[in-house]
């Protein structure tokens, strides 16, 4: 329950900002961080359990032959990731309180913020892979809404559907690389998965999976070459930049690395495209930042060369990289938010992020200067700051990469040109920004300091790069220790947090860095002069030609599929299913199988062939409206006939009301459309028509014959066997529809109250005036109700509503049920509309069908979710026999709620469908009869 209120508090939280808004802005981002703050100090009573190496799980099955039991996991890994989510967020609701403009809707900002955090929380905390990659998309869903924050700006929609659409895509991989881990292991549960590593490098699929997992982990992370939108992203909110991009979307990708380590990693596969994409994603960003004018453009190409430092680190392959991977992680986290908010209050100060003008910030913002050298030192891995440490770690495990034999150099060596260019770009920032002579032709002057309270985020964020830098084995050592262990799945090798090692190969590399870096950049200017000359090339400029390609072809592809024509659209779905048909039956070696044929008894057969000569008429039919619905009524009664021959009386009694509801809808849109219909265009349009519907009925005979002439094991004795001990109830079909298969008929009424509120949707601004005269010019009669036919309506109603509370009643034991008695319900309330008129129905039954039918849905899920509340599977029914003077002994199922849920649904969602089919306004204005 902790686990689960960690999570959900954000999400609980949502509404909050947007209610507290008016108040002012104090008052909503203290709303705000309420659900933040108390998920932290949950978060911190389990600190204690967490260190001590123990894991602390919550879950409950839901479909467990799917593998759907969600499930929360607290250990050290997703600890530390929490603590970051929470602890920067709320330091990020503080600073966006400043940041915002005063006519910006900052209750939609929090909200946004809100729901990100939430969707982060349950990523890193989840133990179920599935439940993990729902809330991995929602992160991209929600980080889209912060990056288009400012939707007036071009740049921001851009920079946000790029995103949504590179993680998106991303996702999409992952999600197949997911199942095929299910389908190794067996279980989508985390802890079955990390246990079995070998069972899935074993595996023949273990290539596609890696690749798989690692598409989704790159695009996530912005690794090369999938790196191109988060510099784009930069058009976001300060804000969001220094949320997203330093401690929680781009980190939700090498999380994913460090999570499934244990189950994907120690083969060659792994290590070259894990390692050689990091370093290329390192030497890139790092390469790039270095010529970027735009302060926050520089951020995010150094965020991407870290991004890679920490993946190439997990590719290297070895126990203690993954230490050093999971230390900097923390330590950019750190580093990098307090540059984004420094970054964003130099440009709430002066209006502009462009190095070349925001010069000599020091005389202005010494405060802010300080702070944001001493961050940039940490990023340039400058000693006695937490980049240091890690950095120091990462050159040391670059010497060890093995399986490259005799080009073991390229590693350690393009990690020193790495940080070389590291230092370079920091130093860049530091002197441009700060120092480098006066600001030039800045929107606002002169700057000055921001509020205090806006300095305090990236206070706090300094104080712990110093903090670590200066005493790593009392502060971040706990932490680290568990969050390594966790991602080991196991012990963590010796290691040292020591700030002096000693003279060693690390320390060179790291001083050659240092200097290289330095040099770097005081010989910047032929640098930038040759990189000036280079030919221009962004990613986003292909991203939009490939986006405008896709959507060009999808156009015509789609002109050419809807062409208005319903014969156009039904030929091309009966070749569909002859295609797939064919190709199902060239893969048998034999059409017929090893069991025999039977002949019909005469009834039967003279069933089928008035049913087939019926259907016939129908197609010959077809310009007679009215005929040709009257005949397609005989063929839904014959088959109401066969139904109740082969002793299916469920399924007649179904097919008989559905047929009834079918001829009222086809009878109300009759009437408005011409007595005949068109000819056919062309008789060659004809013959083909012809020929596809025979090919198609021919196929489908012969795949009928092969299936029943094989053998095969039926299912229906488990359901006769268990139907009374296990769902309590006689009628095997009612007991399979609301209990054995319920969450089939859950997503049936879920799919019909959909519809309904989509043919509602669509007919409501249609005006449907009642002609003046039919198609041969004769008035209508004045008397639309008739009284024989409105009399005999009232009496019919109350009947009909018994017998729909009988039916509904018996059917868990005897033919009927929800589905049925809401049929007879909507036959007999639509009776009334047709034989007494709309408004006269309204007055005397006031019901909302939108309300009906979506209180019937949410009946029937909170008849499953309440089995969750006692410990059993989503839609588990429970049953008992109960007695009561006069009445006797009886029996109550909590089946009856489920199916009191399809009634409700059934009964709304028709009359929805009817009611606004049938509705027309006649001349007179604001009359409306049925």
């Amino acid at each position: 329950m902790l686990l689960l209120l960690i999570v959900a508090l954000p999400f609980l939280g949502l509404a909050l900002p947007l209610l507290a808004e008016r108040g002012g802005r104090r008052l909503c981002m203290l709303a705000t961080a309420l659900a933040p703050l108390l998920a932290l100090g949950l978060l911190l009573t389990q600190m204690a359990t967490v260190f001590s190496g123990q894991l602390v799980q919550a879950g409950f099955e839901w479909l467990p032959g799917l593998g759907l039991n969600p499930g929360l996991r607290l250990d050290g890994l997703g600890f530390l990731f929490a603590l970051m989510i929470l602890g920067i967020g709320l330091l990020v609701i503080l600073y966006a309180r400043y940041y915002l403009g005063e006519d910006e809707p900052v209750g939609r900002f929090y909200a946004y913020l809100l729901l990100f955090m939430g969707a982060m929380l349950g990523l890193v905390l989840s133990d179920n892979l599935l439940q993990m990659l729902m809330f991995w998309e929602l992160t991209s869903l929600s980080s889209f809404l912060l990056i288009g924050f400012w939707g007036h700006r071009s740049d921001a929609r851009r920079g946000a559907r790029m995103a949504l659409a590179v993680t998106g895509g991303g996702g999409l991989a992952l999600l197949a690389g997911i199942l095929l881990i299910g389908q190794v292991v067996g279980s989508f549960e985390l802890g079955a998965v990390l246990a079995a590593g070998d069972l899935i490098r074993a595996s023949a699929l273990y290539p596609l999976i890696l690749v798989l997992v690692l598409l989704g982990v790159f695009t996530k992370s912005a690794q090369f070459p999938f790196h191109f939108w988060l510099p784009h992203a930069m058009a976001a909110p300060t804000p969001v930049s220094a949320y997203l991009h330093s401690a929680t979307m781009v980190k939700a990708g090498v999380f994913l690395l460090a999570r499934l380590y244990p189950a994907l990693s120690e083969t060659e596969l792994w290590f070259y495209l894990v390692t050689f994409t990091g370093l290329a994603t390192l030497l890139f960003g790092a390469f790039m930042a270095l010529f970027q004018h735009d302060l926050k453009g520089l951020l995010a190409y150094s965020t991407i060369s870290h991004l890679g430092l920490i993946t190439l680190l997990f590719g290297l392959d070895t126990k203690l990289a993954a230490v050093a991977a999971i230390f900097h992680i923390i330590n950019h986290a750190t580093f990098k938010a307090s540059l984004f908010m420094a970054a964003g209050i130099i440009e709430h100060e002066t209006g502009s992020r462009d190095m070349r003008r925001i010069n000599g910030m020091w005389r202005y913002l010494p405060h802010t200067a300080m702070l944001a050298m001493v961050a940039a030192s940490a990023m340039a891995g400058v000693p006695l700051l937490n980049g240091f440490l890690s950095k120091e770690m990462f050159f040391g495990e670059t010497l060890s990469a093995g399986h490259l034999g005799g080009y073991g150099w390229v590693v350690p060596v393009g990690a020193t040109l790495a940080g070389a260019l590291a230092v370079a770009y920091s130093l860049r920032f530091i002197h441009d920004v700060f120092f480098n002579g006066e600001p030039i032709n800045l929107p606002k002057f002169p700057p000055h300091e921001p509020p205090r309270y806006m300095k305090v985020p990236v206070e706090v964020l300094v104080f712990i790069c110093l903090l670590v830098g200066m005493a790593p084995a009392y502060t971040v050592a706990p932490i680290l220790a568990a969050a390594a262990s966790a991602s080991l799945n196991g012990p963590v090798p010796e290691y040292s947090l020591s700030i002096w090692h000693g003279f060693n190969m690390p320390l060179l590399m790291s001083c050659v860095a240092l200097v290289a870096g330095s040099i770097l950049y005081v010989l910047r200017q032929p640098l930038f002069r040759w990189y000036a000359g280079l030919p221009e090339l962004d990613a986003k400029d292909l991203f939009e030609a490939a986006v405008v390609a896709v959507v060009e072809r999808a156009r015509r592809f789609t002109a050419w599929l809807e062409q208005g024509s319903l014969q156009h659209y039904l030929g091309l779905m009966v070749l569909a299913a002859l295609l797939a048909l064919t190709t199902g039956l060239l893969s048998l070696p034999q059409l017929g199988g090893s069991l025999g044929t039977s002949v019909p008894d005469g009834a039967t057969a003279l069933g089928l062939l008035l049913l087939a000569a019926a259907a016939l008429a129908v197609t010959f039919m077809h310009h007679q409206r009215l005929a040709a619905l009257m005949v397609l009524g005989l063929v839904g009664l014959l088959v109401v006939l066969l139904f109740a021959r082969f002793s299916a009386p469920d399924l007649a009694l179904t097919q008989l009301l559905v047929e009834v509801v079918t001829l009222i809808l086809l009878m109300l849109a009759m009437y408005f459309l011409p007595a005949e219909g068109r000819k056919e265009s062309t008789s060659l349009r004809g013959l083909g028509d012809v020929l596809l519907a025979s090919g198609f009925g021919v196929l489908v005979a012969i795949v009928t014959f092969a299936i029943l002439t094989r053998p095969f094991e039926s299912i229906s004795g488990f359901f006769v066997e268990n139907s009374v001990p296990g769902g309590g109830g006689k009628n095997v079909v009612n007991v399979i529809l609301v209990d054995f298969r319920g969450f089939d008929t859950l997503g049936e009424v879920t799919v019909l109250a959909i519809a309904a509120t989509g043919i509602f949707a669509m007919l409501q601004g249609l005006q449907l005036f009642q002609p003046v005269v039919d198609e041969r010019g004769r008035h209508w009669a004045r008397d639309r109700h008739p009284l024989i036919l409105s009399m005999l309506s009232r009496i019919i109603l109350p009947m009909a509503l018994m017998i729909s509370v009988y039916i509904f009643l018996r059917g868990h034991n005897l033919p009927g049920g929800g589905f049925i008695a809401g049929l007879v319900t909507a036959v007999a309330l639509i009776l009334q509309y047709i034989a007494n008129g709309a408004s006269w129905v309204r007055e005397r039954l006031p019901l909302d069908y939108h309300l009906l039918a979506g209180v019937g849905v949410l009946l029937a899920g909170l008849t499953g979710l309440g089995s969750w509340w006692f410990g059993f599977p989503f839609l588990t029914s429970a049953f008992g026999h109960f007695s009561l003077p006069l009445v006797g002994e009886f029996e109550l199922a909590t089946a009856m709620l489920f199916d009191l849920g399809v009634y409700l649904t059934v009964v709304g969602a028709s009359l929805l469908i009817l009611g606004s089919l049938g509705k027309l306004n006649r001349n007179v204005p604001g009359e409306e009869v049925l």
